[in-house]
């Protein structure tokens, strides 16, 4: 086993979230616990690529809020993919909100929403060698 760190994502509509980020970013779903209409919480693992998050829905007896209950969310993610600009504009259309255009920035090629449930995801992908040299930064 690798040690690892992997985001859980507290949500209003766990359902419907997990739909959103198989549709919108590919993700697929490799466990799941509930979500059903018997008992409509969920907690799922989602993969993209090499890595993996978690979403549940929220649990205020538990102190996990999602960020509508909270007006807002503390952590941003960065997703990165081969076409940034791509996933934003499916990300939108899926009903996300597009809070900074996908631009070349601090070499990158990077663009930032606010899912629907209120996560903020930063969409893009490094425009040189990941990560840098530290002499380069120096």
């Amino acid at each position: 086993m690798q040690t690892s760190v992997s985001p859980e994502l507290s949500v209003r509509r766990g359902r419907e979230a997990v739909e959103f980020y198989t549709a919108a970013f590919g993700a697929v779903e490799v466990y799941r616990v509930a979500g059903t209409d018997e008992h409509p919480d969920v907690v799922s693992q989602l993969s993209v690529g090499d890595t993996f998050f978690w979403v549940s829905d929220e649990s205020p007896p538990n102190r996990n809020f999602s960020p509508e209950s909270l007006g807002g969310s503390t952590v941003r993610l960065l997703l990165v993919v081969e076409d940034p600009r791509a996933v934003v504009e499916r990300a939108v259309a899926l009903g996300a909100t597009e809070l900074a255009p996908v631009e070349e920035q601090h070499r990158w090629l990077l663009g930032r929403i606010e899912d629907p449930y209120g996560h903020h995801w930063e969409i893009g992908k490094p425009l040189m060698g990941w990560p840098p040299l530290r002499e380069a930064n120096e």
